[in-house]
């Protein structure tokens, strides 16, 4: 039997469902087990791994020709189950950083060693017997990974990362001080895309709303000024640079209401990185000094203080 059939052996004995027992996932979890075809079950380890190497790892020793853009597939049919089922574990990073990593778990390698050996049942009925509570217990780790937000009142909980550590302080450190009494209409999350999306809001106000991927990470509502702030949170990309300004008009054009675009940064390093690609008469706001606003903008604000 080879290594393929052998890790469906694998997903079949521990309960996956016929999908998770596909050609991909059996490739996922010899990559993620670095088990090359001519390696025994028990040299298997559990490096931290990207989806990108799995794909490579998959290509080089198992002659598969998956491509880059397959990743999805990679992430939807295999990863996500074998995560939910406490297989692997995720480092907790947000899903768009470059630095997101799965591995197996402790009790998925112990297992895995056994593969094709005499304590392999033994090894096998011990997992089954704890697998609810290993299920919990993944959960919970990653439920600890979560950040709590309030959002218009509302208790909600941020996936972990810097992108959406910035977009609570534009909730929570922003708004109160320059776009009081607002009520927020729209915020993506780094894995959950739309937390927060007032459709009926958003319509009224006169938004085409398209994807989320065409949003500004978060939009304010002041009714008592009739002002809509769009807020970029900006750690690696997309801040208010013309282009965007333009797509936002675009998305916006049935708006009547004011508008100001405004570019949130972590802290001043990141600003001075992407400064000079800003747009004028746009807002820039950083978290490290929350009480100041830049103003890219001449005569607006200019006169004695």
């Amino acid at each position: 039997m080879g290594k393929v059939e052998e890790a469906r052996e694998f997903l079949k004995m521990v309960g996956m469902p016929k999908a998770q027992q596909a050609d991909i996932c059996c490739y996922v979890l010899l990559a993620m087990a670095d088990m090359k075809p001519d390696m025994s079950w028990k040299e298997a380890s559990n490096g931290w791994i990207r989806i990108h190497d799995i794909i490579q790892f998959s290509n080089t020793f198992y002659g598969t020709t998956y491509a880059e853009n397959s990743r999805e597939t990679f992430r939807k049919q295999a990863l996500h189950r074998f995560r939910t089922a406490a297989l692997v574990e995720d480092n907790g990073k947000a899903t768009n950083s470059p630095n997101y990593r799965y591995r197996l778990t402790e009790e998925t390698l112990k297992m895995l060693k056994t593969l094709q050996s005499v304590e392999w049942q033994k090894s096998l009925n011990r997992f089954l017997m704890y697998h609810d509570k290993l299920i919990d217990i993944y959960a919970s780790k990653k439920k600890m990974t979560m950040m709590p937000v309030k959002i218009n009142g509302a208790d909600f909980k941020f996936s972990a990362g810097k992108h959406n550590e910035l977009q609570k302080a534009i909730i929570e450190e922003f708004a109160p001080r320059f776009a009081p009494n607002s009520e927020c209409l729209y915020v993506g999350d780094t894995t959950e895309k739309d937390l927060v999306k007032n459709v009926d809001k958003l319509m009224e106000l006169g938004f085409e709303i398209t994807l989320h991927d065409k949003m500004p990470d978060v939009v304010l509502y002041r009714a008592d000024k009739n002002w809509i702030y769009f807020v970029e949170s900006v750690t690696s990309v997309g801040p208010m640079d013309p282009k965007r300004i333009l797509e936002i008009t675009e998305m916006t054009k049935g708006v009547t209401a004011g508008k100001i675009f405004v570019t949130a940064f972590l802290d001043f390093k990141t600003y001075k990185k992407f400064s000079e690609a800003l747009a004028w008469e746009t807002e820039v706001w950083i978290a490290e000094m929350p009480e100041h606003m830049i103003h890219l903008n001449g005569d607006k604000f200019l006169g004695p203080r």
